[in-house]
């Protein structure tokens, strides 16, 4: 899942950034406005996290914009973080297109676990998937095939999850780069190649993540 944290104060946004990506997120930060619509530009986020308070603006207002501007991409999900904390000021988040609200100060758990129920809204697993003979808990963070776990790093379980929110679908390099790694990943490395390897050889065999040639990458099964 890739994220997009928009956040001013630089000591808060570095530690949600590291605490995000430690939880097996992709996560792009925007500390302004302008620095969020140009990336908003370019990405299809699966959840974005809006401050209000932007040294070049407001951030309700870029929430406002995502539904009529057709220059951004409108993230699947939206969550506003502040400390605006009066129910007007709920009202107006949500009313502007939010999907959940939380006010500063808060817990990182309970952020990771909002994010992680914006990230399934809509969908019927709940926070385990099933392809096959791989289960993949998404609150416990932990992967298994059949009887045995898994033992994953982070990238591999993001990587891992995407597949499993997709089974049968031929994933492009480029699909894998846009939604599990973030805006810092140079798309001419090897590094999907490597982690798709590493990731190939810890779900064992018979192999269940098959190369579709020149086109991309399949995993086998059905939910």
């Amino acid at each position: 899942m890739r994220i997009l944290l928009i956040e001013d104060d630089p000591d808060l946004a570095d530690v949600l950034a590291l605490g995000l990506r430690n939880e097996s997120y992709a996560v792009d930060l925007a500390t302004t406005c302008a620095h969020a619509e140009e990336l908003l530009r370019l990405t299809t986020y699966d959840v974005a996290c809006f401050d209000l308070g932007l040294p070049d603006g407001d951030g309700l207002e870029l929430v406002r914009r995502l539904a009529r501007d057709p220059e951004l991409r409108r993230p699947r999900r939206s969550l506003v973080l502040t400390a605006r904390d009066a129910v007007a000021d709920r009202v107006a988040g949500l009313d502007a297109g939010a999907d959940d609200y939380l006010v500063k100060p808060f817990h990182f758990a309970e952020l990771v676990a909002r994010v992680r129920a914006l990230g399934r809204r809509g969908e019927s697993h709940g926070s385990t998937l099933h392809v096959g003979e791989l289960t993949l808990d998404l609150a416990a963070h932990t992967a298994r095939r059949a009887d045995t776990e898994l033992a994953l790093t982070a990238r591999e379980f993001s990587l891992l999850r995407y597949f499993m929110h997709h089974p049968g679908e031929v994933l492009s390099a480029e699909d894998l780069l846009e939604h599990v790694w973030d805006a810092h990943a140079n798309p001419f490395t090897t590094s999907v190649r490597v982690i798709l390897s590493r990731l190939r050889r810890k779900l064992g065999e018979p192999p269940l993540i098959v190369t579709i040639t020149n086109v991309g990458y399949q995993l086998k099964g059905r939910p």
